[in-house]
């Protein structure tokens, strides 16, 4: 994860694995918490872009650190708590933050945007979450920032097929706030630049705390955890990862 500063009162962080289609590690998650911080301390900066190298933005959790990060529970709830910390870093951030998503923005790519304040897709982004094709639980805090920005039932068409949304859907349902050509990303991004850093820090960090009295709700249950960790330890996870990396349809117990 990168910091890139900008000349316009703005920086980008960068999810920077192009080689893995920014697939997320254990160490990027953790790293990002740290890459906020920084833009938080730093006056010049006024706005955050949230970006994936290599025209992609982020295809999801690194799925080849599975077996070893979600062996048990425990684990996964220990990992969890660095994911969870890496969405609370950017949805608490004092300064706003903007998704530019290029490419597929699927599982944990898709938390990430969702913890951002606006989200901006160009033409032919693609959006899914996924852990229903895994056999695994989409946790609290992840769900209520989904449905805040698509609704219940649209929430529901997305958890529960896990199929991708093509870039006119997503801003149709709510998923993205604005939809681009590829050649026009870096020109709408820079007018939210200089508009932003235009206006007043005050008024911007004032109006984002009461946004966040307002969003309320309980991301972190004893039972949607105890949920979430569970499904790392159960046959429909281990028959969806087989599938999975075997490339071929997941056969789910019948129950």
């Amino acid at each position: 994860m990168l910091l890139q500063r900008h000349a316009n009162h703005s920086a980008t962080l960068w999810i920077n694995r192009p080689d893995k289609r920014n697939a997320l590690s254990v160490a990027m998650w953790a790293a990002i918490p740290a890459r906020v911080a920084e833009a938080i301390a730093d006056p010049d900066i006024k706005l955050l872009f949230v970006r994936g190298a290599g025209g992609v933005f982020a295809a999801g959790a690194d799925i080849s650190e599975m077996p070893e990060v979600y062996a048990t529970a425990e684990a996964a709830l220990l990992n969890d708590e660095k994911i969870q910390g890496a969405m609370k870093a950017l949805e608490e951030c004092p300064k706003p933050v903007i998704a530019l998503i290029e490419g597929p923005c699927v599982g944990g790519g898709c938390g990430i945007a969702l913890a951002c304040d606006l989200r901006i897709g160009v033409e032919g982004s693609r959006y899914g979450v996924t852990p229903a094709k895994l056999g695994l639980v989409y946790g609290a805090g992840d769900t209520r920032r989904l449905i805040q920005a698509v609704g219940l039932s649209k929430a529901k068409d997305i958890l529960f097929t896990g199929r991708l949304l093509d870039s006119a859907e997503a801003l149709a349902c709510g998923l993205i706030d604005r939809l681009v050509t590829s050649d026009h990303l870096e020109a709408v991004a820079a007018d939210y630049a200089a508009k932003i850093g235009a206006a007043s820090v005050y008024s911007i960090r004032a109006q984002k705390q009461i946004l966040a009295m307002l969003r309320g709700g309980c991301d972190d249950a004893e039972a949607s955890r105890a949920l979430f960790g569970a499904s790392f330890t159960g046959e429909d996870f281990k028959e969806g990862f087989a599938a999975f990396m075997e490339k071929r349809p997941a056969q789910f117990p019948v129950r």
